[in-house]
Formats: C-alpha cells, structure tokens, sequence
C-alpha cells in the first residue's frame, strides 16, 4: 500500500467514525428528552418523576459533553497525526536523546504527558461543573490533583519499565518480537490482578473490613451456598469521591476479596445487597471473567500481531504524517500510532462485545434470581439506577454501541420471567 492510499483510507475511516458517533449522540439525546415528560409504565410505582426527569437531564448534559469531547479528541488525532504533532515530538527529543530505545522511550513518555494535559480542561469540567451540578461531585480540588499526581506516580513507576521492556523485544527479538511481547504483557496483566487490591487501590482508597455483623453473616452464607471463597469483605470509601455507589470483587485465585461503596450500603437494605453480590458472584461461578481475560488475550496477541507487520512498513508511518528514521528504531512511534488510529478501524464492532457482555448480564442476574429472591435484584437496580440518575430510557442503537449491560427495563422483563 502506498502511502498516500493508507492517508486516504484512514481519512474516510476517521470521517465514517466521527460522523457514526455524532449521529448516535444527538439520536440519544432526542430519544432521552422525548421520554423524559413521564416514568415508563413499569417504574411508574416505584421511580419519582423527578428522579426520572434528573437522569434524563444527567443523561443530556454527559451525552453532550462527550460530543465536544469526541471533537477535541478527534481534534488532537488529527494534529498529532497528519498535521505532524508526533514528528515534532520527535525531532525536538532527538537532540536530547538520540536514536534508539531512549528516545522511543521519551517519545512514548512525552506523548503520554502532552495527551494528560490536553484531557484537563474536559477532566475538570466534567467534575467539578457537571458531576456537582447533579449533586454527585464529592472531591476536593485538592483530592483531584492529588489523585492525578498518584496516577501519574504509580503509572510512571509501572509503565515505564514495561514500557522499555516491550520496546527492547521490539527492537531485539526479531520476527517474532510480538510473540514474546504478548507473553510479557500477559503475565503483566495477571500480576496486577494480583496486586491491585492490596498494593495500588489502597493507595486511592481507604479499605475497612465491613462491620455490620448480620449483613457479613448474610453475605458469607450466600458464599457458602455458590461455593465462593473470599479473602474478606471490604468497605470503600467511595463517598469521599462521589455519590454513585457501587459493589465488585477484585482479585485473582486465592487474592480475590468482595468491596462494597458505602455509598451503595448506604443505600440499599441487606436483602437487595445479598442479591447485588449474588449478581457480581455470578459472573464468577460463571467463569465470565475467565471469557473476558481469555477474549482479551487472544485480541491482544492478534493486535500485537498486526502491529509487528505495520512496524516494518514505510506507508503505516509516512501515511500518519510521520517520516521514520533510518537506521535507527521506530518503535515507540509505531506503538503510539498503532494506539491512535486502532480505534478508528474498530469502533464500528463495538457492538459485538456489548452483545457478549450483555449475555453474561443476563446470566449473572439468572443466577442471582435461583440463588435470592429476584423482587430484591429488581428494587436494588431501580434504587442503583435512581442514585446514579442512569436513564431508564437509552436509545436502542446508542445503547447497543456503548453499553455494556441491557437497559434497565429490558433486565426486569427477563428478571420477572426468571421469578414466574
């Protein structure tokens, strides 16, 4: 392919995507505001108009912010790419670095930072203007900037030697650098299964053994009869954040442990919590979170796969407004490249992974239905999707694009054939 064919297609491909999400975000909002006059029939006892009325506006004013953020990313696409952000880059660090894995190093680092930067202003927004004006910012300015300082930190301490240890395979190992690199990442990935909940949440969140003693009696008989075991049952303090709550489970083998927002405690009684852990449990008993690593790594080592073809092609770099550099290595540039315009090419699947993820919803609230009482799901989710001002009426095409569980009254229908 020439190079001038690869600028084309990414052009048409880039424009098809822009205008396919444009399009889905404004049939969303017109879908919401259409229904926002009443509650639909089946929430109608239990969901004020009010609530309903506030998820719809919540629902609008994120649709709409992501529409802006959508033309400032795809904005900054752009100027990275053909209008030669990412070739500046590199030309102001080679007198600083020069070729080879350091300056593909720095460039992955600074691309990393001058991205961070530019996501700030929309960050903030999002937080402090529209997050607190639906009454569900919790954070400091102070938390804010502490928690991306941590971010930064810990990402830094992680990536960077991952970083340099995928680019040394890139550069050392030959054909089949790929190969090699994907068993790296792998393992990299199953390790942070592992510490994650005891080394890098705790460095965000305060984590407290739960202390009401007949709630913990409930949960661990609901463990012995799915056959779960469970390293603890932790409480987060979510609420220092924000005011959507949340439960999950974290953790590997032997590591994993049960985490419950106090926001969410708050909120629900203990038989609808019994029934909100029988639902993430499920996933478990499932092996849906098997599925999920086994689907990741295979599109991972397909992707890596194709990245170790595109790394040796001039028109891959020529074609993004990038001129590679001779004799020396080029990695790092093909690995940002490959980042920046993979979902450009893939978006319109997006579907197929939310039609697997909402099967293995529907399969966990089964399961939470044979082993609790499935009313007790049902007023959970109304409560959950009440909290959080989640719309009870997405649209069906939006929804199918960008949600990974079914719409609300789409789970209740099948939870009420479940109990019948």
């Amino acid at each position: 392919m020439s190079s001038l064919g690869f600028s084309v297609l990414f052009v048409v491909f880039f424009a098809l995507t822009l205008g396919l999400r444009f399009w889905l975000a404004n049939r969303h909002i017109r879908h919401v505001l259409r229904h926002r006059a009443s509650v639909p029939a089946e929430f109608a006892p239990k969901v004020p108009l009010a609530a309903h009325q506030k998820a719809a506006d919540y629902t609008v004013a994120k649709t709409r912010l992501g529409i802006v953020a959508l033309l400032w990313g795809s904005a900054v696409l752009v100027g990275f790419t053909l209008l030669g952000g990412l070739q500046a880059l590199s030309t102001a660090l080679l007198p600083l670095t020069g070729p080879g894995t350091l300056h593909q190093l720095a460039l992955v680092a600074g691309f990393a930072i001058l991205s961070g930067l530019l996501d700030l202003p929309l960050d903030w927004y999002r937080q402090f203007v529209l997050e607190q004006r639906f009454g569900f910012n919790k954070m400091t300015p102070g938390l804010w900037l502490a928690d991306m300082a941590k971010g930064a930190l810990v990402g830094a301490l992680i990536g960077l030697p991952l970083l340099w240890v995928i680019l040394a395979l890139m550069e050392k190992s030959g054909d089949l650098w790929w190969l090699w690199a994907w068993c790296v990442w792998s393992g990299f990935q199953l390790l942070m299964m592992v510490l994650y909940p005891t080394v890098i949440a705790p460095l965000f969140n305060k984590f407290t053994p739960l202390a009401d003693a007949s709630l913990q009696a409930r949960i661990e008989g609901l463990m012995a009869r799915v056959g779960f075991a469970s390293k603890g049952l932790f409480v987060m303090d979510g609420s220092k954040r924000s005011a959507h709550g949340n439960a999950y489970f974290s953790g590997f083998g032997s590591n994993k442990r049960i985490v419950f927002f106090d926001t969410l405690l708050a909120r629900l009684d203990p038989h609808e919590i019994e029934a909100v852990l029988a639902h993430e449990l499920g996933h478990f008993k499932l092996r849906h979170i098997v599925k999920r690593i086994v689907v990741l790594f295979a599109l991972s080592l397909g992707f890596l796969a194709l990245l170790g073809y595109l790394k040796t092609q001039a028109w891959f770099y020529t074609g993004l407004g990038v001129t590679p550099m001779m004799g020396a290595s080029n990695d790092g540039m093909a690995l940002i490249l490959f980042m920046l315009v993979l979902p450009i090419f893939t978006f319109v699947l997006s579907p197929l992974s939310s039609i697997t993820s909402r099967k293995h919803e529907f399969e966990a609230d089964a399961f939470a239905a044979k082993h609790t009482d499935s009313s007790h799901l049902v007023s959970a989710l109304v409560k959950m999707y009440e909290d959080n001002a989640s719309t009870l009426t997405p649209d069906p095409l939006h929804s199918a694009f960008y949600d990974s569980h079914p719409p609300a009254s789409v789970r209740v229908k099948q939870l009420a054939l479940a109990a019948a």
